[in-house]
């Protein structure tokens, strides 16, 4: 699982000044710039942009573009202690050394239960580890707080599948194609359980 983490820094300096033509024009002040808004309001309308791009985008590797843009949103914490502790569990996980990354991120979603991508990571460990019931714990806090995770709900959907609730994981397959259409690998899924459901009579 590849994480992707952007550090984004942006100045701006604006500045206007403005001479009257004659002794008796009004003074115009000069232009006040607009407050700079806050970062998660800069970040949301970055992420619903992208969100919109990707429904629209019918290019495949242009579609996979945009969703690396939104996971690299996604990797944002905003707080360089907690963007350490998901590099140490990336690394811990490369390693299958699965125990170590579930302290790191244990300590993630305890410092900061408002970030999604700790909650999905965290997910992903319990997966691999075979803890479905943990894992999907953690998928249901990652979806509250980004209902578009679509990398949460294309691991709800193979949780779903592996224990054998073919219907639930086609839901959840269609799920992820009305926010990504063109993930190659749900249309995949998507196309396959169908064609076994309704072989079953369902």
């Amino acid at each position: 699982m590849r994480i992707i983490f952007g550090f984004f820094t942006a100045l701006l300096l604006t500045g206007t000044f403005s001479l009257p033509a004659r002794a008796d024009d009004a003074v115009v002040p000069p232009a006040v710039a607009p407050e700079t808004p806050p970062l998660a309001t800069t970040r949301q309308a970055r992420l619903d942009q992208l969100f919109s791009d990707l429904r629209r985008e019918r290019n495949e590797r242009a579609a996979e573009r945009i969703a690396g843009s939104i996971l690299a949103e996604w990797s944002q914490s905003g707080s360089a202690s907690i963007d350490l502790m998901m590099q140490w569990s990336q690394k811990a996980i490369e390693g299958q050394k699965f125990d170590v990354a579930l302290d790191f991120l244990d300590q993630v979603v305890t410092l900061r239960p408002t970030y999604a991508e700790g909650w999905n990571r965290r997910a992903t460990v319990h997966f691999m580890m075979k803890n479905y019931g943990k894992s999907m714990a953690d998928v249901d806090h990652t979806l509250r707080l980004e209902p578009r995770h679509f990398g949460a709900l294309a691991g709800l959907a193979q949780i779903m599948a592996l224990t054998g609730h073919k219907q639930s994981a086609l839901e959840a397959w269609q799920k992820v194609l009305a926010i990504y259409p063109m993930m190659r690998s749900a249309q995949d899924q998507v196309a396959a359980l169908s064609e076994e459901l309704a072989g079953e009579g369902i």
